[in-house]
């Protein structure tokens, strides 16, 4: 009996061409041109990737690199022909596919056949194969260029194309995203209880607890909240890929209303790398008061035993014996101190705090982009002029390029001001900073001295005001770290 010529199939569905088969139809395609040519190929030899995998970068498809894999496992390969709707279902990108070919030809010895573009044997075959790889290439680049030019000139022309955010539905053709009721209650109920002020983590932890999910039907998480408090959409401006526009959808007071003081107050809460919100801690001290010994946080202790001792702070490092010298301060003694130093500030006007410039360099590097884009369309100006000149373009197309770029220029410079008023804003005097640390100081002090209002909110108000607490327990002596 002779032995079984086996077979592997490829298969793979392109992401930009809606007119090709289905991945089934593929393979069934596939299956008939084998068992034309006596070949099997066994179910565990059919690769075939999800929907929508891109082929130009083969580090993104597992099926293909799992069929790499198993070919380069044996010698010889456990299979000898692969088979292939079309070969840009192998690869987009030319470099890629001559080097898989070369491994699966050269080391493996397994063939590779299109059932869709058949061709001869030998070397003339190999240039008609290079040939169309080479037209697969150009076309995939060529497209996501086309696409990408598309959009942006969707975008200088105020055109919706970006995912709708929670609250709002797609209408397609560009058309302002109308509200989704039931999910804009969510986004609204986000902003003010964050404007209450609760911080990010508490925000997310209540949107779950609430059964609220995200457009995607996700849990909430902290980074997802940030990313919906400073989306710009809700107060009626479209960003895409570092241009905006007034969009013309419906915009509501309740998110309105708050949108500017929740952006203020994101920005100047200050909060180290380590630091955990004061939703997750368990007084609104925690994180703030740190040892004088050795700089590590204080953690609040619950006195156990019959000994009627109150709750208290302690060096978590003392705890586990790292280094001698208690650094404990009970728990009502520490928030008192807290209370007579915002107490003494406001009484005296006397403060020194440092300023803490927190994006400035993001201000900078989003200028250098918007100034980049903006030498790049002076290029581009007088290359449609050259165009023109030689008479590739004609008047009409000329003018219609160059109102284009004129409209894209204005977008870009008026981004550019924009950046360049936020940069000096950003720089204020030293009066105007003290008179803002004093109204936050004034704000936090009302807050704790209240007994009816939450941990949550008196720890999130001094995280506003206070970086650090230096606890130096030998000296008996406090060291208030203020920022603005």
């Amino acid at each position: 009996m002779p032995a079984l010529n086996i077979g592997a199939a490829y298969v793979r569905v392109s992401t930009d061409d809606q007119t090709e088969l289905s991945p089934d139809a593929q393979l069934r395609v596939i299956l008939d041109a084998a068992k034309d040519d006596g070949f099997v190929i066994p179910k565990e030899y059919i690769f075939m990737e999800k929907k929508g995998i891109s082929g130009r970068k083969a580090d993104n498809r597992p099926e293909f690199q799992k069929m790499i894999s198993l070919a380069k496992s044996q010698s010889p390969a456990p299979f000898k022909r692969l088979y292939l709707w079309k070969f840009s279902r192998f690869a987009r990108n030319q470099d890629e596919s001559t080097f898989y070919k070369g491994v699966l030809r050269k080391k493996c010895g397994v063939e590779i056949k299109s059932v869709s573009e058949p061709i001869a044997e030998g070397m003339f075959g190999r240039l008609i194969e290079t040939i169309i790889e080479w037209f697969d290439e150009y076309y995939s680049i060529n497209l996501s260029g086309e696409v990408l030019r598309g959009m942006k000139e969707k975008a200088i022309r105020h055109g919706y194309q970006i995912p709708p955010c929670l609250g709002y539905d797609a209408l397609g053709g560009g058309k302002p995203y109308i509200i989704n009721e039931r999910e804009y209650a969510v986004a609204e109920f986000i902003h003010t209880y964050y404007h209450d002020g609760h911080d990010l983590s508490s925000v997310a932890r209540e949107c779950n607890l609430r059964g609220y999910r995200t457009k995607r039907g996700n849990l909430f998480e902290r980074r997802t909240i940030d990313r919906m408090l400073r989306n710009k959409f809700y107060i009626g401006i479209v960003e895409w890929n570092g241009m905006e526009f007034q969009g013309t959808h419906e915009v509501r007071n309740p998110i309105l209303s708050v949108f500017k003081e929740n952006q203020l107050r994101l920005e100047q809460e200050y909060r180290p790398l380590k630091r955990r919100e004061v939703s997750s801690c368990r007084h609104w001290l925690s994180g703030l008061l740190v040892c004088g010994t050795c700089g590590a946080s204080l953690a609040v202790n619950t006195a156990g035993g019959k000994a009627k001792r109150s709750d208290f702070f302690q060096c978590w490092r003392y705890a586990k014996g790292f280094h001698t010298g208690s650094c404990s301060i009970s728990v009502s003694k520490a928030e008192s101190i807290v209370l007579m130093s915002l107490k003494q500030v406001l009484d005296t006007g006397r403060i020194e705090f440092e300023y803490i410039k927190k994006t400035a360099e993001k201000q900078n590097d989003e200028i250098s982009s918007v100034e980049h884009a903006l030498n790049r369309l002076a290029l581009k100006e007088l290359r449609i002029r050259d165009s023109y000149e030689n008479g590739i373009d004609t008047l009409e197309e000329y003018s219609q390029s160059k109102e284009r770029l004129k409209a894209e220029k204005e977008c870009l410079t008026e981004r550019l001001k924009e950046l360049e008023a936020n940069k000096k804003s950003g720089t204020a005097s030293i009066s105007v900073q003290k008179e803002t640390i004093m109204i936050n100081i004034r704000s936090a002090y009302e807050l704790i001295a209240d007994p009816d209002v939450s941990y949550e909110v008196k720890g999130t108000a001094l995280r506003r005001i206070i970086r650090k607490i230096v606890y130096v327990r030998p000296e008996n002596r406090f060291e208030f770290y203020y920022y603005v």
